[in-house]
């Protein structure tokens, strides 16, 4: 995962449940591509096949509400969006979000003025978003090095995969 990250934005309102995100009528899986597919198709049909690889989600409050299923962070990750912007998240998500090792940073202020298209830059290690569109700038928390990591492996089993293979190398 790169600590620099920038695309275009597609923004999403407040409330976004886990099944705007990926409808239940697709969870008999858990493959990540298959999940893809249908990433937000119920908030925005065809958003899967608009949506290309680096492009950044941005919500209002209480993005990812809902189920406690990782099916809702995998399908936006597997989507190849690389970040995930919002007012708040429904905690569950923001800790499935961590676990599967999607970016996602808190800003009332970036989600109240990014505007859908707009080019934004997260700088992850210090939490800066810039909206290059409009020359804005806002400061969401950084996420502590430990959480870093897990997010540069990929998530929490990559981190922990990583870390048994270097004890026994």
């Amino acid at each position: 995962m790169n600590a620099f990250l920038q695309g275009k934005a597609w923004k999403f309102g407040n409330d976004v449940d886990t099944d705007l995100i990926i409808p239940a009528r697709y969870l008999n899986t858990s493959d990540p591509q298959e999940l893809a597919a249908h990433c937000m198709e119920d908030a925005d049909p065809g958003f899967a096949k608009k949506v290309r690889a680096g492009e950044l989600i941005v919500g209002g409050k209480n993005f990812g509400c809902g189920s406690s299923r990782e099916h809702a962070p995998l399908a936006i990750k597997a989507a190849g969006v690389s970040c995930v912007i919002a007012a708040s998240f429904a905690r569950i998500f923001y800790r499935n979000a961590i676990n599967i090792g999607l970016p996602i940073l808190e800003s009332p202020e970036a989600s109240a003025a990014i505007a859908e298209g707009h080019t934004i830059e997260v700088d992850l290690a210090t939490g800066r978003i810039t909206d290059q569109t409009s020359g804005q700038s806002f400061q969401a928390a950084p996420f502590p090095s430990f959480m870093q990591e897990l997010i540069r492996a990929g998530g929490l089993i990559e981190y922990v995969r990583e870390r048994l293979t270097s004890r026994q190398g």
